[in-house]
């Protein structure tokens, strides 16, 4: 493979795509709060998709990032990024999921806006990087063939048989100082004989599904390779709306989009692709066996998480949100406990889970998709209890933040404030309401609740009536930009 001249002038744009419900981790991690937002690492007090972003701080000419996701998870991701105080180049939300080609097709049209390329490094959210200096270090080298119009992905040497991960076949082995070579083939996750087979071949790597390139270059092969990607990317692009921090694109045009990854759209058909060796401790957390292996652990390969007692346990992981785990006499187990579902599994089963939360949405199991505790723009509720015309929840309102002017047609509530000072609204009349009082709101009744404050404000919301859904909100005014009825 020829050498390029290594001198950098480009400035880069991470592109963090956020558009997977990661039901492998469940039931940490579910449709309503995917993996990409929970704090996996025990480094830092981060989520994975704050990570993504963090560990690129010692990148030369980094850009603030362009985060893909889905518009259900869109005041998840603005207040994440709010946490790092940085303000993202954009925050574009897919109506649905169309894998990474047209994706990455939004992120590139985007950049190029302006008619300023940029070097494109596409990361997902929910990835770990161990030795974060080798990982910046290889994008730097890498560098140097994207400046000259190749298409870089990143390749991992393989150390097991892994199932989950694509593999890709290069032309030349990737060792010592030779770091890049050209693509032999793309090869789909496959059964464990065939992933067996595949790692005594030393032309083999992993697809870490990480991406460098000019926007330009892909724009110009996504063109000739892909038409309609582009066609359709680009329609809804410019039918797009603006709407606070986020890029709303056309949905019309986007369904028309083939549903494909960059690797079949592209990588496997172009001429301009090559894989640099990546060999910094990566994984893509897509398993609890994978979690087990990136996580601290003791003297007896045992990780513990939160309120735990053990005695002759080996190789386990143990993680409880609340509840005390006592395990006795056990070995190779994943135990996880969440506020409304409990998962035990041997760890190299664990690439079942998904099938397991596939069952549990064929038989209408809430908590296959839906967690206990609900994220909002203004902040979140808790469910605590529920019977069939009643439920409790806890509510905490950030400060300064405003739930709708809304209605009910089927259900009554009763707030009582356990911390802070509410401002309540009912049918026009405004209520300060302080610590251990309480309000009624009757069934039918406008009502908007607010935190005016600097605190943060608690209360206990008691719910009656004949259908207690989420969908039972008939909104009038939102300073969120949500949609209101007329």
């Amino acid at each position: 493979m020829e050498d390029f001249k290594k001198d950098s002038s480009s400035k880069i744009l991470p592109v963090i795509l956020s558009g997977g419900i990661g039901s492998r981790l469940w039931p940490l991690s579910r449709t309503s709060f995917p993996k990409q937002y929970i704090n996996i690492s025990q480094k830092n007090s981060y989520s994975l998709l704050q990570n993504t972003y963090l560990r690129l701080k010692n990148l030369e000419k980094l850009l603030l990032p362009l985060i893909i996701c889905n518009e259900d998870h869109r005041f998840i991701v603005a207040e994440q990024i709010k946490e790092l105080k940085i303000k993202p180049e954009s925050i574009i939300l897919e109506p649905f999921g169309r894998d990474t080609a047209p994706a990455i097709t939004l992120a590139a049209l985007n950049a190029l806006k302006n008619n300023n390329d940029k070097i494109l490094l596409i990361l997902s959210a929910d990835h770990e990087i161990l030795d974060q200096e080798e990982f910046i270090r290889s994008i730097e080298e890498a560098i140097y063939y994207a400046e000259n119009d190749k298409l870089v992905t990143f390749g991992v040497a393989p150390n097991k048989p892994e199932t989950g991960y694509g593999y890709i076949e290069c032309f030349d082995e990737i060792i010592g100082s030779k770091k890049v070579s050209q693509i032999k083939r793309f090869i789909e996750k496959p059964e464990k004989k065939i992933a067996e087979k595949l790692i005594r071949n030393k032309n083999i790597r992993w697809n870490s599904g990480i991406f460098l390139f000019k926007a330009s270059t892909i724009i110009r092969e996504i063109k000739i390779i892909q038409p309609e990607i582009y066609k359709y990317c680009k329609a809804a692009l410019e039918e797009g709306l603006e709407d606070l921090d986020f890029l709303r694109i056309n949905e019309k045009e986007f369904e028309k989009c083939p549903n494909i990854s960059i690797d079949k759209a592209v990588m496997e058909k172009t001429k301009s692709g090559v894989v640099f060796a990546l060999d910094a401790g990566w994984s893509d957390i897509g398993s609890w066996q994978s979690v087990w292996e990136i996580s601290e652990k003791d003297d007896k390969g045992n990780c513990f998480i939160g309120k735990t007692i053990s005695k002759n346990v080996k190789n386990c992981y143990f993680s409880s949100k609340n509840r005390l785990i006592v395990g006795v006499d056990l070995e190779d187990l994943i135990v996880v406990d969440t506020i409304d579902s409990l998962l035990i599994i041997n760890k190299k089963s664990s690439q079942f889970v998904k099938e397991i939360v596939s069952n549990l949405k064929n038989n209408n199991f809430s908590e296959a998709e839906n967690n206990k505790k609900v994220y909002r723009p203004w902040g979140s509720y808790t469910s605590v209890i529920e019977g069939p015309t009643w439920q409790v929840k806890r509510l905490d309102i950030k400060p300064k933040a405003s739930l709708s002017l809304q209605k009910h047609q089927f259900r009554s509530e009763h707030w009582v404030v356990v911390n802070g000072t509410a401002k309540v609204e009912i049918d026009g009349e405004i209520t300060l309401l302080q610590k251990n009082k309480s309000i009624f709101v009757p069934l039918g009744s406008k009502h908007r609740l607010s935190n005016p404050y600097d605190d943060l404000l608690q209360l206990i919301e008691v719910q009656s009536g004949s259908y207690l859904g989420e969908d039972d909100i008939l909104r009038f005014d939102d300073i969120y930009g949500r949609k209101v009825n007329e």
